[in-house]
C-alpha cells in the first residue's frame, strides 16, 4: 500500500468487483486506504481473489454475495456491511450485464435483464444506502454509466436506454443529496479492453476514437478514485466524467 491513503476508516461498497473495472476500481479504492466491501453475484472464487489481492498488499477487505437487481439481496448486503464495517462512506454502481441485439429482434428477458441490472440495480443500491450516508452527512455514490448511455450504439438499445437511464438518476440523486454533505456523480467509460469488450470489431471502433486505442480498466479505477478519495472532488457532484479517449465530445 502506498502512504497517501486518503479513505482511510473509509469502508466503501464496489459491486461486480470480481473481475474488469470492478476489480480494478476495488483495488484503487483500498489502495486508498479504505476497507473494501467486494460484491459479486456468481463468482464467489474471483471475489475472494480480489480480496486476497488487496489483504496480500496490506489493505482491507472482504467478499458479499447480492445480485443487486434484487431488493432483499441488496437490503441484506447493506444490513451486513453495516454490521460488520459499522458505515459506508463510498458506493460504486459498476454491476453491469449486456445482451446485445437489435431493437426488432430483442426478445423482452434481453431487455429485461439489461434494465434490471444495470439501472435498477443502482436505483436499489443508491437507496439502500442513503439512510446511512444521510445520518453520516457524508458519502460519494460513483455510477459507472457509459459512452453509449450518450450517444447510442445499433444493437445495444436496452444497454445504452439503462445507461443513459443511470445518467439520469445520477444527476436527481445528485440534486437530493447535495444539501446533507453527499456527491453523486457518474463515469462513463468508453471502449475499455475488458471481457466484455474482447469480441468486438475492433477496427470500425477505433477508427471513432481520437486517441486511436482502447482504454483499460485502470484509467476508468484512477477517474473512479479521483471522485471517491480526492479532497478537490468534494465540489463535483451532478457531473459525468467521460473516460472514452474523445469519442464523445460536447
Amino acid at each position: 500500500m502506498t502512504t497517501s491513503a486518503p479513505m482511510t476508516g473509509q469502508t466503501a461498497i464496489v459491486t461486480g468487483a470480481s473481475r474488469g473495472i470492478g476489480r480494478c476500481v476495488a483495488l484503487a479504492l483500498a489502495e486508498a486506504g479504505a476497507e473494501v466491501v467486494v460484491n459479486y453475484a456468481r463468482s464467489a472464487e474471483a471475489a475472494e481473489a480480489v480480496v486476497a489481492e488487496i489483504l496480500e498488499a496490506g489493505g482491507q477487505a472482504y467478499a458479499l454475495k447480492a445480485d443487486v437487481a434484487e431488493e432483499p439481496a441488496v437490503k441484506a448486503m447493506v444490513d451486513t456491511v453495516l454490521e460488520r464495517s459499522g458505515r459506508i462512506d463510498v458506493l460504486i454502481n459498476n454491476a453491469g450485464i449486456t445482451r446485445d441485439g437489435l431493437l426488432m429482434r430483442m426478445k423482452m428477458d434481453d431487455w429485461q435483464a439489461v434494465i434490471n441490472l444495470n439501472l435498477t440495480g443502482v436505483f436499489l443500491c443508491t437507496r439502500a444506502v442513503t439512510r446511512t450516508m444521510l445520518k453520516q452527512k457524508s458519502g460519494r455514490i460513483i455510477n459507472i454509466t457509459s459512452v453509449v448511455g450518450l450517444m447510442g450504439n445499433a444493437g445495444q438499445a436496452n444497454y445504452a436506454a439503462a445507461k443513459a437511464g443511470v445518467v439520469g438518476l445520477t444527476r436527481s440523486a445528485a440534486k437530493e443529496m447535495a444539501s446533507r454533505g453527499i456527491t453523486v456523480n457518474a463515469v462513463a467509460p468508453g471502449f475499455i479492453a475488458t471481457d466484455m469488450t474482447k469480441d468486438l470489431n475492433a477496427e470500425g471502433i477505433l477508427a471513432a476514437i481520437p486517441l486511436g486505442r482502447f482504454g483499460n480498466p485502470e484509467q476508468v479505477a484512477g477517474a473512479v478514485r479521483f471522485l471517491a478519495a480526492d479532497p478537490a472532488a468534494a465540489y463535483i457532484t451532478g457531473q459525468v466524467l467521460q473516460v472514452d479517449g474523445g469519442m464523445v465530445m460536447g
